[in-house]
């Protein structure tokens, strides 16, 4: 699995972009479904990373942000979409 969690992670935040993108142009229904398989892959990661912290310090500070900035979005598009 190492050898491919950048791939992953890409992935993951390319699958978020698309989601916002789509939720802001399209619409929230349509945006909601990529956006949280991104997160999902994200979460992933993460997790994997937390679990050898003294490891990947560095980059699990980076995750943490990176998180909660989507989970901020995605709170946006939801109360946007009422």
């Amino acid at each position: 699995m190492r050898k491919y969690l950048r791939e992953i992670e890409i992935a993951g935040l390319i699958l978020t972009a698309i989601g916002v993108g789509i939720s802001w142009t399209i619409g929230y229904q349509y945006g909601v479904w990529p956006c949280g398989c991104g997160l999902f892959l994200l979460l992933i990661i993460f997790l994997y990373k937390a679990f050898r912290w003294k490891e990947y310090e560095r980059e699990n500070k980076q995750y943490i942000m990176i998180i909660l900035i989507c989970i901020f979005l995605l709170i946006l598009q939801m109360i946007r979409a009422r």
